[in-house]
């Protein structure tokens, strides 16, 4: 395993914390976001008006913002249809084919669009393979839905080379 596909690009508290006029200055202009302890917790499928807010900024400086999950199409839409952002569902990350569906449907290129999720094993791990920029946000809320446990085992095992290798990561307040 090649410890650099799993190391983010940037490290941020939370989605909330990403700023447009930021994410421009680093040639962002589009963002692909993890639904589940990214965007909203996974057990609270209406989010926070923080939330609402951060998406309504984004909208009005001009960032384009995506669902990318690897849930169920009827979980992914029932969750962001209040938010009025696009989606892709089953993704299938680890792998870049949800992203690649991302940026067609978004009409970006990798270079200009970055993946925001809260896990190192798929989100930041197919951010890789799609050539796009990775933001590791912590997650919403500590425990995970059954079928992520195992991948945050795996994670914690990743963690342990990155630190020895950068030492510990620091979550920032932005970009």
């Amino acid at each position: 395993m090649k410890i650099e596909n799993y190391k983010p690009d940037y490290l941020v508290e939370a989605v909330y914390m990403l700023d447009a006029s930021r994410l421009k200055a680093e040639g962002i202009h589009a963002l692909m976001v993890d639904l589940d302890n990214t965007l909203i917790a996974w057990n609270n499928p209406d989010g926070t008006p923080e939330l609402l807010a951060w998406l309504e900024a984004m909208k009005a400086d001009g960032i384009q913002v995506i669902v990318v999950s690897n849930n169920k199409q009827a979980r992914v839409a029932r969750a962001v249809e209040k938010f009025g952002v696009a989606y892709v569902w089953r993704a299938m990350k680890p792998f870049a084919r949800g992203i690649n569906k991302a940026l067609a449907i978004m009409g970006e290129e990798p270079g200009r669009v970055a993946m925001v999720g809260d896990q190192l094993m798929t989100d930041i791990r197919a951010s890789k393979r799609a050539g796009v920029k990775s933001v590791l946000v912590k997650p919403l809320v500590e425990s995970d839905a059954w079928n992520t446990k195992f991948n945050r085992w795996r994670e914690g095992r990743v963690w342990k080379q990155i630190i020895a290798q950068d030492g510990e990561p620091v979550f920032k307040k932005g970009i």
